[in-house]
């Protein structure tokens, strides 16, 4: 059985990613998630995520590693840092056809039928020797098709070169399509950072007040230009001795 490696290329996304205020805290976090439109990038304990209007605040203001912010009767110095979030460029995908499993395709939009019906009507029609077919083992919905697998591979390569039925599916007769069934692993992803050009990452806040507070004093700080700051458009606290997950997506969204 051979196996075939195709480099599939992941152009990055046009779209500016934006952090909106969704953060989960918990003390555990997994690493970076990235899927289509949403990055989630794990913050440490005793740090802030701040996202301004413009980005020109949040570059303004990394000019600067340490800032001081009044608190009343005393200062706390935290650090600023820029917020890199990664990227999937390329993907390398290991597929390999699986002689006991065929694809099957062609269904009609506007079928009246639920899925685990649809799946019962497969399973009897190719279920039966005069189709061509026999023994189902398993069977799965996919998207816009069924993947039935066969004890029997010969059954398998028998329908695939037939390649074309009409199949009883409710009160009509429909026809359906059987190919080759082909898998696929991802075997290595490459990813690289792209800065978030509107937020800043604060880090190194003490353990001297509780998170609404340290909310409402950072955002009264970062919002004054007469302290580099600009419009805050959102900001969220991850307590020390705790663990946050801050959403990103697509500005648009």
């Amino acid at each position: 059985m051979s196996v075939t490696l195709q480099n599939i290329p992941f152009p990055v996304p046009e779209v500016p990613l934006a952090f909106q205020g969704r953060i989960q805290q918990g003390r555990q976090v997994p690493k970076f998630l990235v899927s289509n439109l949403k990055i989630c990038c794990p913050l440490p304990g005793g740090s802030a995520i701040v996202t301004f209007d413009d980005p020109k605040v949040a570059d303004q203001l990394l000019q600067q590693k340490e800032h001081k912010i009044d608190i009343e009767e005393c200062w706390l110095r935290v650090q600023i840092q820029p917020l890199e979030l990664p990227v999937v460029t390329n993907i390398q995908v290991s597929s390999q056809p699986d002689s006991h499993r065929v694809l099957v395709s062609g269904f009609p939009s506007g079928l009246q039928l639920s899925e685990e019906e649809l799946l019962d009507k497969l399973e009897i029609f190719f279920g039966k020797a005069k189709n061509g077919g026999g023994d189902v083992e398993t069977r799965e919905m996919l998207q816009g098709t069924v993947m039935l697998g066969f004890a029997d591979e010969k059954v398998a390569q028998n329908l695939c070169q037939i390649g074309q039925f009409r199949v009883p599916l409710g009160r009509q007769q429909v026809p359906l399509r059987v190919s080759p069934y082909v898998s696929g692993e991802i075997q290595q992803a490459k990813i690289k950072f792209q800065q978030a050009l509107h937020s800043v990452l604060v880090t190194n806040i003490p353990d001297i007040l509780d998170a609404q507070e340290l909310h409402d004093i950072l955002a009264i700080h970062f919002q004054k230009p007469t302290r580099g700051g600009g419009e805050v458009e959102a900001l969220s606290v991850v307590p020390s001795g705790q663990q946050g997950l801050a959403v990103f997506t697509s500005s648009s969204s």
